[in-house]
């Protein structure tokens, strides 16, 4: 694991920090605000959020004497990438990426529309994407052809919420 993770880690084992990650997806606060929120001081709500940013967890913009701190989730998904398990597989070129999973993985491939989409990887339901060297393709697996060495990131979606929307119908 990277140093990088490791302090991703250690960012999130404490509970301060979990609460201030919880209350910065929501808003971007002042860490004068996280402090009142959390009912801790400002000198403590610091030393948190410099773990934090030590971990690339938070941001800082700085506009004169105030300090606006805002989530980069995106690195506590990188940290949980690195237990992936790696698979070394050789092929000819020109083989179809989904001839590669296929290799290494159990594959359950759904017809929808003209298109093939895998639903199910190691009996796993669910919806599938991939990276060819960090970049999200815009073709199907079956459609993708593997022309020269890369590194392929096979990604189930999961259901993260992103958005919590409380509707309310006017009577």
């Amino acid at each position: 694991m990277t140093l990088k993770g490791n302090k991703v880690f250690k960012a999130i084992g404490s509970s301060t920090r979990i609460n201030m990650l919880q209350l910065l997806s929501e808003n971007e606060m002042h860490i004068s605000g996280l402090a009142r929120e959390l009912n801790i001081s400002v000198p403590v709500a610091a030393k948190h959020v410099k773990v934090l940013e030590e971990a690339d967890l938070v941001e800082r913009r700085i506009f004169g004497k105030s300090h606006i701190l805002k989530i980069r989730a995106e690195n506590i998904h990188t940290a949980l990438d690195s237990f992936a398990p790696t698979e070394m597989v050789e092929i000819d070129k020109g083989t179809k990426l989904l001839d590669a999973l296929k290799m290494v993985s159990a594959l359950e491939v759904k017809k929808v529309g003209d298109r093939d989409l895998i639903v199910s990887s190691d009996g796993e339901e669910g919806l599938y994407v991939f990276e060819v060297d960090g970049k999200l393709s815009d073709k199907t697996a079956e459609e993708f052809v593997l022309e020269k060495d890369a590194t392929i990131d096979w990604k189930k979606l999961e259901a993260v919420t992103k958005k919590r929307l409380v509707i309310s119908i006017k009577e």
